[in-house]
């Protein structure tokens, strides 16, 4: 067995915590998985994985080795893919924030997946920063303004924003008719803290062509989005958040549209992907596809309102 099927079983073995599962889903003889193991830890001179009669999981090194393996087999088959023109084919794992992916990648993903049958998506959803690189990861998907430098930024789509709040909020603190109206020392706001510095986020506002930011008295903060969304839901003070999912909210009569003349400035949504990944096939078709998704009109994809995406 060469160096790269060595390293297929590996990720396998690690991936269904079993060498009895390892083998069948390749087809290999038990003997010969456990048997590829023992030879690959010999050669590294290291232990890659604990083994139990009931349980298989990496050791910290056996999880740094399944990273590069991850990494060095997508190299291998992009460069192959490159050069014989082949369709795109293996596994693209992507992270995206919950609400993106439930409300623009899931419903139009499986158009995605006809067009490339060899593609197996892996999808996880967070908001937090990611290791790209040694969480295996191809790219994430994620809203606001991307600080990390050493990591390609390519931006999908501007998502237009509304400030919120509750009835019940607005009948016990008054509804603003101008950003002034919010520093009488009575009105609040959800905070919303930063994933990349902890600071929590002021709230902005287009006043005559100028762009304000208003901090105000803050009774609770998080740090996740469906928490800040129903933060305000529940009377907390006022949220700035994407349209498309402050649409819900005001349809169901959850929350009231505030300032609608002082929009906040819209929300940047961003791919970002290691610089070795820029020139793999699987992840530029699908980049590409994602940032037709953003950018379709309104009747082709399925969403109501005006501009590109409302």
């Amino acid at each position: 067995m060469d160096r790269f099927e060595a390293m297929r079983v590996f990720i396998r073995v690690l991936e269904r915590r079993s060498f009895t599962r390892a083998a069948e889903d390749l087809g290999l003889p038990r003997s010969t998985v456990t048997d590829s193991i023992k030879q690959t830890e010999a050669r590294l001179g290291i232990r890659l994985l604990q083994r139990t009669t009931r349980h298989v999981a990496p050791t910290l090194d056996g999880e740094a080795y399944y990273q590069r393996c991850l990494s060095i087999l997508a190299d291998v088959e992009d460069a192959e893919s490159a050069f014989s023109g082949a369709t795109p084919k293996g596994v693209l794992r992507i992270d995206v924030q919950g609400k993106l992916a439930r409300h623009f990648v899931l419903p139009h993903l499986k158009d995605f997946l006809r067009c490339h049958p060899g593609l197996d998506i892996r999808m996880s959803e967070g908001d937090r920063l990611v290791d790209l690189v040694q969480e295996g990861f191809d790219c994430v998907l994620r809203v606001g303004t991307p600080q990390d430098s050493d990591l390609i930024i390519r931006q999908v789509t501007l998502l237009p924003q509304v400030t919120l709040a509750s009835p019940d909020y607005l009948a016990e603190y008054g509804t603003p008719l101008h950003p002034d109206d919010l520093l009488n020392g009575s009105h609040r706001m959800v905070g919303f803290r930063s994933s990349a510095t902890g600071s929590t986020l002021p709230l902005e506002f287009s006043v005559a062509g100028t762009l304000r930011p208003l901090m105000l008295p803050v009774s609770l903060s998080v740090n996740a989005a469906e928490s800040y969304s129903a933060a305000a839901v529940h009377g907390f003070g006022l949220v700035q958040i994407p349209r498309y999912h402050g649409d819900l909210l005001l349809a169901a009569g959850a929350v009231r549209a505030v300032l609608p003349d002082y929009p906040p400035p819209p929300m940047p949504v961003s791919v970002l992907y290691p610089r070795s990944r820029q020139l793999s096939p699987r992840l530029r078709v699908f980049i590409d596809w994602l940032t037709g998704v953003f950018n379709s009109p309104p009747a082709a994809s399925g969403r109501s309102g005006s501009g590109h995406l409302f």
